[in-house]
């Protein structure tokens, strides 16, 4: 009886510490995402589908390329001889989810891989790398979408026409 006492007497002075539990690690806040700017016009538009394409050609891919203004319409769009069409409708998703929500298509990806299953509720998200928002001067001006290749080649494309035509 006395042991069953003392075991009692443990279990209850150890039961408060193992419903304790660490406190989370801090999330630093992320950093507001830049504010939209004037549209894209059409001859940058156009240079960003010019500069996607011959990098697209350089590497061996065969691309569909769209570049739209910050509300996610669509200012230019191009596709490479035999490239899939699937891709045209691709390419400008990605561009208009990169557009409308101001961050690389990449992030969602990044998110959902991390187990953010919420992200697919919602609409017009685009979970899937190869679109990039277009900033200039801090601000959203559009963005670029790419589609053809595998998603990290897409979104490598995309990235080095935004260099070409605007630095960086």
């Amino acid at each position: 009886m006395k042991s069953l006492v003392a075991i009692l007497a443990v279990l209850a002075t150890a039961v408060p510490a193992w419903s304790q539990t660490a406190p989370a690690p801090a999330t630093p806040p992320a950093a507001p995402a830049p504010p939209y700017g004037a549209p894209i016009g059409l001859a940058a538009a156009q240079a960003l589908i010019d500069r996607a394409i011959e990098a697209g050609r350089a590497r061996g891919f065969r691309l569909a390329v769209a570049v739209v203004e910050p509300s996610g319409e669509l200012v230019a769009f191009g596709r490479m001889d035999d490239a899939q069409y699937g891709s045209i409708g691709v390419a400008q998703a990605k561009a208009r989810s990169s557009a409308r929500f101001r961050a690389a298509s990449a992030s969602a990806e990044e998110r959902l891989a991390a187990g953010r299953m919420a992200l697919l509720a919602i609409d017009g998200i685009v979970p899937v790398a190869g679109g990039v928002p277009v900033v200039v001067d801090g601000r959203v001006v559009g963005a670029i979408g790419v589609s053809g290749a595998s998603s990290s080649q897409d979104d490598e494309v995309a990235r080095a026409a935004i260099a070409a035509v605007f630095g960086g």
